[in-house]
């Protein structure tokens, strides 16, 4: 299975080709299906903040800070637990973990050169916007700088409008057919690897929104245009992945919500720092179709994705960077109440289920619907994103 790579986008001189010229999507129903579970809550917001601590000093045990990684939990995911760490300070206006955020995010930048222990750029890049998340929750400079570096770095594997006329990409050593690209990023630095990821508009834009450097804006702009042009599905889903040797995309059904996840995250941050009506309905439209699509989740809206009992996987990550990006576009959408209620509604179902179906005192079973089970390293990761933004999408 490939994995999102988180993405930057193009330098602003470069121009768009593209094979398709999709239009955006179809208008979504913005309203709470009555089938789904519970999908509100009266808890105060000092028990929600308790319980999201709860959650987070209960995976705590198992983070060496020699590597900055939790043990049971894979490279990228350990980044996703300091995201969720930033997050609530963040959003509980604390600095509860500020110096395990940032001493984390410092040792495992300095260890593990440029983020990327694994070779790939995806894995470098949501270690970046962990840094811009602690960034944005402690104001520390040097965590800004770490995500400048690795978005500079991971640069270099564009496919750029040049590039795409040429067949030709710098740091690939094989032909690229050029007629569907403008903004795709590599997602394997290795000269051989064909393969492209959806990507995101996240952490362009936020750079753009903490610097005001046109550079992001025209990344972030031209990222989000390509998975507009091709990898949104028919039903309003992000697709998942291409093969930069002849365009071939993923199959329609291989859907996972992470990718829609982080293109709304972007999009909704986009569509602030550019003023374009455009982003703004992608934005809220596959944010319609994702909370309910019927590919991870039953009638009664609980998620399904990834959640093996005995065994990590990166799915079960996915749908933890999908509720963080639901959260995202609620902050950015004041002006639309009815897309606050349907996010914090599906939050809501999500807290509820998890509280209800599958807790184990303050740990969580990966599979949200239940039945609870004896602590795991990944299912605990997984819940983080939910108890943190349900702080937030209850307050708005």
């Amino acid at each position: 299975m490939t994995r999102l790579a988180l993405f930057i986008g193009l330098l602003p001189s470069l121009s768009l080709v593209f094979a398709h010229d999709k239009t955006v999507p179809t208008a979504q129903d913005l309203g709470v299906p009555t089938t789904w579970r519970e999908f509100n809550n009266s808890r105060l917001l000092a028990e929600r903040i308790s319980i999201a601590k709860s959650a987070i000093d209960t995976i705590l045990p198992q983070l060496d800070m020699s590597n900055s990684q939790f043990d049971g939990i894979g490279f990228w995911q350990s980044a996703k637990v300091f995201s969720s760490m930033a997050n609530f300070d963040h959003l509980a206006s604390s600095t509860v973990y500020k110096d395990q955020v940032i001493n984390g995010l410092t040792a495992a930048h300095e260890t593990y050169r440029n983020f990327d222990p694994n070779g790939y750029n995806d894995d470098a890049m949501w270690w970046a916007t962990a840094s811009y998340y602690a960034y944005r929750a402690y104001g520390d400079s040097t965590m800004l700088s770490m995500a400048v570096a690795i978005w500079t770095r991971v640069s270099n594997y564009v496919v750029s409008v040049a590039d795409a006329k040429a067949g030709k990409q710098p740091n690939k050593d094989f032909t690229i057919a050029g007629t569907c690209y403008g903004g795709d990023v590599f997602w394997h630095p290795t000269s051989d690897d064909t393969g492209i990821n959806s990507i995101t508009t996240g952490l362009s834009a936020y750079l753009t929104e903490t610097t005001g450097d046109s550079t992001y804006t025209a990344a972030a702009t031209l990222s989000a245009q390509w998975i507009q042009n091709l990898q949104i599905s028919s039903s309003g889903i992000v697709l998942d992945s291409v093969s930069s040797a002849d365009c071939t995309l993923t199959a329609t059904s291989w859907l996972f919500t992470y990718n829609s996840g982080k293109y709304i995250e972007g999009s909704s941050v986009l569509k602030d720092v550019t003023g374009a009506a455009i982003w703004k309905s992608l934005m809220t439209n596959i944010t319609a179709a994702a909370v309910k699509s019927p590919v991870w989740q039953g009638s009664n809206g609980i998620i399904t994705e990834g959640a093996s009992k005995t065994l990590d996987n990166d799915g079960v990550g996915f749908k933890a960077i999908f509720i963080r990006g639901l959260d995202e576009v609620s902050v950015c959408s004041a002006d639309n109440s009815a897309l606050q209620i349907v996010i914090h509604s599906y939050n809501d179902v999500q807290y509820n289920a998890l509280l209800e179906l599958a807790a184990n005192g303050t740990s969580y079973s990966p599979s949200w619907p239940g039945p609870a089970q004896e602590f795991t390293t990944w299912g605990q990761m997984a819940v983080l994103d939910v108890m943190v933004t349900a702080i937030n999408t209850n307050s708005l």
